[in-house]
């Protein structure tokens, strides 16, 4: 099936559309609710929500722009709404040393594999791997991150910057830098 077939096929209620939806995108859409939550279980819960979601409004979609990143918009507000029922910036800390990488740290990030990498931001705090997975890996600014998370931008910038002084200390204590 062409997307288009599988749009239209969920716009109808088509069960083997809708199947054909989740076989092509679930896998991608598992790993955007895997960086916002690090347990397994939780991350295939917003993966079924979102799937409800998206099945509810894809009559919404009107073809500007990619549809896998209208879906990853989806998924990312999923993930979202559970984490502000939470409050995860609540348990931010307070970290007054700021890193800076040499080019040998660089080097080593660089050389990391992502996996490595997951693993490690899968270790902070929800508050900043929210924040810096809405920064540092969608791309939005700290104007989109503070008005989808509520906070004013100030936040999201020091939560971002302290996110990344918490993944150098986590990367560090793990020799990978």
């Amino acid at each position: 099936m062409t997307e288009q077939e599988i749009i239209e096929g969920c716009r109808k209620g088509n069960t083997s559309a809708r199947r054909e939806l989740y076989e092509r995108y679930g896998g991608t859409m598992y790993g955007v609710c895997r960086r916002y939550v690090n347990d397994p279980a939780t991350a295939e819960d917003l993966l079924h929500d979102g799937f409800i979601t998206l099945y509810t409004k894809i009559g919404e979609f009107r073809g500007e722009g990619s549809f896998e990143g209208w879906c990853r918009r989806i998924f990312v507000n999923t993930a979202l709404e559970y984490l502000r029922k939470r409050n995860p910036l609540s348990e931010s800390e307070q970290i007054e040393t700021m890193y800076s990488l040499s080019d040998r740290q660089v080097s080593a990030v660089e050389k990391m594999s992502a996996d490595e990498l997951l693993a490690c931001i899968g270790e902070l705090p929800e508050g900043y791997r929210t924040i810096l997975n809405l920064y540092a890996v969608e791309g939005y600014s700290h104007k989109e991150v503070a008005e989808m998370m509520g906070i004013s931008e100030n936040t999201s910038r020091s939560q971002y910057s302290r996110a990344r002084v918490k993944l150098m200390e986590i990367m560090k204590n793990k020799n990978l830098i």
